[in-house]
């Protein structure tokens, strides 16, 4: 799409075509407003279509043998390791990443910074899709999604950290959704959408801000039930809700950050100038609430060794792991941070937030997997899991794609209905 922005090519951002009184037809938006022969070659031109075409190739037919024959088809899956990649990475890792949408809601909409706005959907974004896909994770690992309405409300466990987590994701989605109703509905040319999201979108920010605030903290709780099968470095019931609340608001905001400038870099064409010129103060900006995190997860992790008195921990090998978590994925971003946001550099900002990034999935995965029933054996995750696992996560970059494409994310709608 980048080459034919440099021929001249014009993408939709219009309900009227351009020197006509026709409006653009569903179609016409679904295809850029390419004829669908252009659009099939700028498909076939682009090589990160043709490795998708091998990810698909390879994902599928696994995907279809884990629920043709089963969960222990596909992973290692067992009483001692009772999840593996799908929830390690799809839940755990995704959640994080994307508390952008509440925090960008909060930012904008109760705190009045409007200097964030050109960046605003894309955190929105960034938060619904990381948590649709970390549902779509969680279906690929329990299997049988048609029942998914069993556990929220024919067979209630409401004493369960489980049944809170599901109910604040399910609700928060619905949150989310409808916060990026206005987006969709200036695309389709709808009034009346737009106008009662803006009238209740204070109630969505709040409603936002509870949900995720309690979630977060939940995955954490979660790992409060076995308190002895991680490593203690790994585990504090006293502070683990907070400090997986606290370590997701600098994943989700670096993980912005990091969405930001593939954006910029990759689809330049699709963003306007409202979004290019503002993104290295926003980045500085969002740099600054990364730091701050930082910092209070830190402190935070430190408090926690010393109140469960840990220190003797840190002189084994699990220990000089601990101390790469930390070194790698939080000291050193908190540096470059801070270095950033000195001397006004976005790109070293950037740089800092992928890792933090890294950071947090490692903290995530290092909680789920590597470091659970650090006494025994360590699972390593089957081949086809991990191929599925790979195939899913790369629906969610062609869906994130497909979507900046088409929807105003990144770019200023023109041209609305009044």
């Amino acid at each position: 799409m980048k080459k034919l922005a440099q021929e001249g090519y014009e993408p939709i951002d219009t309900l009227i075509k351009p020197n006509t009184n026709n409006p653009w037809t569903v179609k016409e938006k679904l295809l850029l407003g390419l004829s669908p022969q252009d659009y099939m070659k700028q498909l076939l031109r682009n090589p990160f279509n043709w490795f998708l075409a091998v990810v698909y190739a390879v994902g599928i037919p696994l995907l279809l043998g884990r629920f043709f024959f089963g969960l222990g088809w596909a992973t290692h899956g067992s009483y001692d390791y009772p999840w593996g990649l799908f929830l390690g990475w799809g839940l755990f890792v995704m959640v994080p990443l994307s508390a952008s949408g509440f925090m960008l809601g909060t930012t904008v909409e109760l705190f009045g910074r409007k200097d964030f706005k050109p960046i605003e959907r894309l955190g929105l974004l960034n938060g619904l899709l990381g948590y649709f896909f970390a549902v779509v994770f969680l279906e690929v690992d329990l299997g049988q999604p048609w029942r998914l309405v069993y556990p929220m409300f024919v067979s209630l466990g409401p004493a369960a950290v489980l049944f809170l987590v599901a109910w604040h994701v399910a609700t928060y989605l619905t949150v989310q959704i409808a916060e990026l109703v206005p987006a969709t509905s200036e695309l389709m040319g709808w009034v009346k959408p737009k106008k009662f999201v803006k009238s209740i979108v204070l109630g969505l920010t709040v409603a936002g801000i509870i949900l995720s605030t309690l979630h977060q903290g939940a995955l954490g709780s979660l790992f409060t039930y076995a308190p002895h099968k991680l490593h203690p470095l790994w585990i504090s019931t006293a502070f683990q809700w907070i400090l997986f609340f606290c370590s997701s608001i600098f994943g989700g905001l670096s993980m912005l950050i990091v969405v930001s400038a593939l954006t910029k870099w990759f689809m330049s064409w699709r963003c306007d100038d409202n979004f290019l010129k503002n993104l290295d103060r926003i980045t500085i900006g969002l740099g600054k609430g990364c730091s701050m995190a930082l910092i209070t997860y830190l402190v935070l992790k430190i408090t926690a060794i010393a109140h469960d008195n840990e220190w003797s921990y840190l002189l084994d090998g699990w220990g000089m792991w601990f101390f790469f978590e930390m070194i790698v994925g939080t000291l050193i971003p908190l540096a470059f941070f801070t270095m950033a946001i000195r001397t006004d550099r976005a790109g070293l900002a950037r740089f800092a937030a992928m890792f933090a990034v890294f950071g947090i999935a490692l903290n995530r995965m290092n909680t789920v997997l590597i470091t659970y029933n650090w006494e025994m054996y360590q699972d390593i995750p089957h081949w086809r899991e991990f191929c599925i696992a790979i195939m899913v996560y790369f629906t969610y970059i062609v869906v994130y794609r497909a979507v900046l494409y088409r929807i105003p994310i990144v770019y200023t709608w023109r041209g609305e209905r009044k």
